[in-house]
């Protein structure tokens, strides 16, 4: 079975953030966190939490020469973050995000010729990185419609095809579930073709609308939790929500029971 994950930065927010990942240690789940450079790694470290993911870059951007060259630059340093922490997988985007999620160099329109070019040369030299460092790069896909306006690259079908494309065990794909919903739907049969292909590296939940635990809006989880033990999916599934009225007992409880597949009698 698939192992469960909760983003530390969303849940537990009047805690640090190291307290916050005790909590969800003593609850049983793994640990993910945002940018690296906001906490204190020394703090995390001396935690027994076991962190499964954290962003793999601090600037940059897939789409171009002068971009490449400052992910890359970052992802280096990543992953040296990553090995303090033993986290296995980095996070990326198609651009740098702000701290509201907005792009730091938007897109205008769909990416080009071009800008698929340079990303599938920049996301091999991750790749080859993650592989050389013993770690995973994750490409997640975002939606544009209501979070991130102006990301390159944000949808599933983006994402999948420029993973396809790279084809090396260091790059995967982190499938959003939530993102996915809002700008592409089929969820399910998304999961299904994207573990065919052997391309998830993890999958993160959160319900629509409003980025809470699951159970608060219109996905189906329960469902989507069969579908993914069906198909014998043994990765990660992270929890990157809100939780509602500010309850994160209340909020992993349900992400929990969400995911909990009873044997089929």
């Amino acid at each position: 079975m698939y192992t469960l994950a909760v983003c530390a930065e969303m849940v537990f927010r009047d805690l640090p953030i190291h307290e916050r990942a005790r909590r969800l240690h003593e609850a049983g789940f793994q640990v993910e966190i945002w940018d690296w450079t906001r906490h204190d790694l020394d703090a995390l470290t001396r935690t027994p939490a076991e962190f499964s993911s954290m962003t793999g870059y601090i600037r940059g951007s897939l789409t171009d020469e002068a971009g490449a060259a400052e992910l890359l630059r970052t992802a280096e340093e990543s992953v040296k973050a990553a090995d303090q922490l033993g986290c296995p997988r980095l996070n990326l985007h198609g651009t740098g995000l702000n701290s509201e999620g907005l792009p730091v160099v938007p897109v205008r329109g769909e990416p080009t010729g071009p800008m698929w070019v340079a990303a599938h040369r920049t996301l091999t030299r991750l790749a080859e990185l993650g592989e050389s460092a013993g770690v995973t790069f994750t490409l997640e896909n975002l939606n544009s419609a209501v979070d991130h306006p102006g990301v390159p690259f944000a949808t599933a079908a983006d994402t999948l095809a420029l993973v396809k494309a790279v084809d090396r065990p260091g790059l995967r794909m982190n499938l959003d579930l939530y993102h996915a919903q809002i700008g592409e739907g089929n969820l399910i049969e998304l999961v299904r073709k994207a573990h065919r292909l052997g391309l998830i590296g993890e999958i993160q939940v959160a319900d629509v609308p409003g980025r809470q635990e699951p159970g608060t809006g219109e996905i189906n989880y329960p469902a989507i939790a069969r579908a993914l033990a069906d198909i014998g999916y043994d990765g990660t599934v992270a929890m990157e929500a809100w939780a509602s009225d500010d309850d994160s007992e209340r909020a992993l409880d349900r992400f929990r029971t969400a995911f909990t597949v009873r044997p089929r009698t």
